[in-house]
């Protein structure tokens, strides 16, 4: 929901990031990679109980997150290569962090205070449907020359659950998992209810 006004905020301070971090040993894939890393361990760890550790992890994984673009296109404008699969690698990772991050707390969540697993599961289901109406449309917009640019690799349609909003929800519970499950039950609802907007702007877009 956030996410452009954050994007144009943003967008100075991560470019002064990359310049930083534009040297020949780092590249935006190798960023990917450290992103993914750290999500899987703060699922690891939120997994364990460790939840300031898990929270730590997780806004280190975002942080790498955000550089990895900066940096591709920095390298961009300065005539370097491009093939997509940065811009791939970049969205199945993020994929796999969110998912695996909801499992982790589930299961610590569970353990530590006996919370219900079915919250988590709505959340799981809704990030499936909102996940496949926005790759169905920026793979379908792409072949019928509708593409929404915004310098990122794929079209993406707004709504009311974008990556800010991920970013502080998996937050939240990570900082009060005692309550995890019902900020889940709260956030699947958001989620689905944005899964609705992106179906709904997709069909129109593509109409």
């Amino acid at each position: 929901m956030i996410d452009n006004y954050l994007r144009r905020k943003l967008e100075g301070p991560l470019d002064r990031c990359a310049r930083i971090l534009d040297v020949s040993q780092i590249t935006p894939d190798r960023i990917t990679a450290v992103g993914l890393l750290l999500g899987l361990g703060s699922a690891v760890a939120a997994g364990l109980q460790f939840w300031l550790l898990a929270l730590a992890l997780w806004i280190l994984s975002r942080l790498a997150d955000g550089l990895d673009g900066p940096l591709a296109r920095r390298r961009l404008r300065g005539g370097g290569p491009t093939s997509g699969a940065g811009g791939f690698f970049d969205i199945t990772a993020d994929f796999t962090v969110y998912g695996a991050t909801v499992v982790g707390v589930a299961v610590g969540a569970s353990a530590g205070y006996d919370a219900p697993w079915w919250p988590f599961l709505l959340v799981l289901l809704a990030y499936y449907i909102n996940g496949t109406a926005f790759l169905a449309f920026s793979s379908i917009a792409e072949r019928t020359g509708r593409t929404l640019d915004d310098g990122r690799s794929l079209s993406f349609l707004g709504g009311l659950a974008e990556g800010a909003e991920t970013i502080a929800v998996h937050s939240l519970w990570l900082l009060f998992p005692a309550v995890s499950w019902q900020i889940a039950t709260v956030w699947a609802a958001v989620v689905a209810i944005s899964s609705g907007q992106r179906i709904i702007a997709g069909y129109r877009a593509l109409s």
